[in-house]
């Protein structure tokens, strides 16, 4: 894991507060989502098919900071769409960092040369650049050439400036385990604080279906990636729970805990997720938390969301897994994930006709539960 010891220690304190409080439900990460347009038209993305007078809307700096004041998560991520396209960004960062929430900026680095004289480099303030492979991989998934060239300039530029940089990475249908493994060293080598990965959610709505990844080839992908890491002797510097990474690996039966990243955007808060928006949106965080069925989402609960193994819903569970078992983290932390033996079981379907097939019953940490 790959994270500065002030935003370890911010986040862990916050943690065992909301702990000592009592509290069951709580988000790590504020998902701010302040518009839906963007520069590109990637293949694997269901944020951009909604009509023009949607993609125009914004979030205003109020209504943002109001989010971050409703929402008491250490981490605001701020996706899209393109942040960077939004007029007001600036004053938005500027606003969250003055509240000593830790910022991740996510962006496709393309606005990013013209626009870097606006923001100011801080301890809480990251921009987090979309880098889905090599050149040829990335390009291929944002569907433009030159993509992956202009990202890489605009990633040296802010380092060079002084700003925490960060990689984003997405992996979806025919990856190979050792080109991955290469992107991971040429992105390392970049100077970047830390690597963000996942498997990519099958959105309805974007453009290609056949680009998602099923649960278990998940799995072995995660392996196989792993495995060349440790070949190599390298410890790539992912920015994520060794638990978490151990979970990709098929190590642990995790059950996904939504509110922990819980989505603000142009529509209000979003039920159940930032990946899912199937009971429709609150007005509040605090009715997000009090009105959305949880029990009804998750793998095995919902059909839609069994071969989701994203960060945005299973970081959390893995971080209060790393709170209740330190033991077992600092384990998988110092040997990296097991990539050979059994997997762990899979949750049993509780919904349609498989639910009666279901007889298997595993141990599912969970943010609800501790």
């Amino acid at each position: 894991m790959s994270v500065p010891l002030r935003q370890q220690y911010e986040v862990a304190r916050y943690i065992l507060t909301q702990k000592l409080r009592g509290g069951h439900r709580y988000p790590l990460v504020l998902m701010l989502e302040p518009l839906f347009r963007c520069n590109l038209a990637c293949a694997g993305c269901g944020k951009i098919d909604y009509p023009e007078e949607i993609l125009n809307r914004r979030l205003s700096v109020k209504e943002c900071l109001e989010a971050v004041d409703e929402c008491p998560a250490p981490i605001v991520s701020i996706p899209g769409g393109e942040p960077l396209i939004h007029k007001e960004m600036p004053e938005i960062v500027a606003g969250i960092v003055a509240r000593r929430r830790f910022v991740y900026l996510c962006t496709n680095a393309l606005l990013l040369p013209r626009k870097i004289d606006l923001y100011q480099p801080s301890p809480y303030f990251t921009f987090s650049v979309h880098l889905d492979g090599n050149q040829e991989r990335h390009d291929r998934s944002v569907c433009r050439e030159g993509v992956f060239d202009k990202a890489v300039e605009a990633i040296q530029l802010a380092r060079g400036r002084g700003f925490r940089v960060t990689v984003n990475c997405t992996l979806f249908q025919g990856e190979d385990p050792q080109e991955v493994a290469d992107f991971f060293d040429f992105a390392t080598s970049l100077g970047v604080e830390g690597i963000t990965i996942s498997p990519g959610y099958s959105y309805e709505h974007a453009p290609r279906q056949d680009v998602f990844l099923p649960r278990r080839q998940s799995k072995e992908l995660f392996r196989a990636i792993f495995q060349r890491g440790k070949e190599r002797g390298h410890r790539w510097p992912f920015n994520q729970s060794s638990l978490f990474l151990d979970f990709l690996a098929g190590n642990q039966s995790y059950q996904c805990t939504p509110w922990s990243n819980p989505t603000r955007n142009i529509f209000g808060w979003q039920k159940p997720c930032y990946l899912m928006s199937e009971d429709g949106y609150a007005a509040t965080f605090q009715e997000l938390l009090e009105n959305t069925p949880w029990e009804q989402y998750g793998a095995g609960r919902h059909p839609k969301c069994d071969n989701c193994m994203a960060h945005c819903g299973y970081e959390g569970t893995a971080v209060n897994d790393t709170i209740a078992h330190p033991l077992k983290a600092l384990k998988v932390f110092l040997s990296g994930p097991r990539t050979t033996g059994p997997m762990a079981p899979e949750l049993p379907t509780l919904y349609g006709d498989d639910a009666s097939k279901s007889s298997a019953s595993v141990d599912i940490p969970s943010l609800a539960n501790r």
